[in-house]
């Protein structure tokens, strides 16, 4: 198994200092305790110390937690044969199901994948070889468009969460909020296929909860994010389920809609499966 002789852990301190400059120190020490608890600061930081790096991450991650992975439809995926795809799933958990995909995909397509992703999974160093990092807001936003561009015209197949956001309770159900259409027109201009995922898995009603009462206040700071960590710890020893679907050609996405209503059309196609 590859490893880094470099440990790198997640510190909450650093991480605070970086994303609140000088207001940094307006925030209470208890406030950051309480904080480390809930991301489970220690428990991530012993697997961290470990050094995987690349998919070696995700599959070992997956094993750190005990947990496994199901794959249905093996068959729709493309033959590693050069040609690029854009590989889209909903996102239920938020953590492991990007963990599992990383794993299934980078191991079928020999680590030549790449997520488009939040940028603070950059502090997980392990992880960051996989990752273009998105980050609309501050400095990183001037090489949003060009970080983008520069992933999908690459060797690497693209592994992307179109919502953004991991899944939501809307009308009673748990489903991801509207796709964006960047991965219809990426796909397009490249020409790379796109292949629909279903990964089956929700989290706890108590993060729901607080995604509700965001949403409802119009809250800036999405809080529901921060338990995040604690539905991955929670998650453990279990069994998850990933449909893979036959791929769409990009040549589908024509002129007949737009890329918003071509999104759309990928994320029903994804409930189906």
């Amino acid at each position: 198994m590859r490893q880094d002789s470099t440990i790198t852990e997640i510190d909450l301190d650093s991480i605070v200092r970086e994303r609140a400059g000088r207001k940094a120190r307006f925030v209470p020490r208890f406030v950051i305790h309480a904080l480390k608890r809930l991301i489970h600061q220690d428990f991530i930081n012993e697997f961290l110390r470990r050094g995987y790096v690349g998919v070696d991450f995700c599959e070992q991650s997956l094993k750190y937690l005990d947990a496994s992975v199901e794959v249905v439809g093996a068959e729709n995926l493309p033959p590693a044969d050069g040609r690029r795809y854009t590989f889209v799933s909903n996102h239920p958990l938020g953590a492991i199901d990007g963990l599992a995909l990383g794993m299934v995909l980078g191991r079928r397509y020999d680590g030549k994948v790449k997520y488009l992703v939040n940028d603070l999974l950059m502090n997980l160093k392990g992880l960051a070889p996989l990752c273009i990092p998105i980050n609309k807001i501050g400095k990183q936003a001037r090489n949003f468009p060009q970080m983008v561009e520069d992933g999908f015209r690459s060797d690497n197949h693209i592994i992307m969460f179109p919502a953004g956001l991991c899944s939501r309770r809307i009308d009673g159900q748990i489903r991801d909020l509207p796709w964006k259409k960047t991965f219809i027109s990426k796909s397009v201009e490249t020409r790379r296929d796109v292949v629909p995922i279903r990964f089956e898995g929700r989290n706890s009603e108590r993060f729901y909860t607080v995604a509700d009462i965001c949403s409802k206040l119009r809250l800036k700071v999405n809080l529901a994010m921060l338990l995040l960590p604690d539905e991955m710890y929670r998650a453990r020893h279990a069994c998850y389920r990933v449909v893979i679907g036959k791929p769409i050609p990009w040549q589908t996405f024509d002129k007949s809609r737009p890329a918003a209503a071509w999104a759309k059309y990928v994320q029903e196609e994804v409930y189906k499966l």
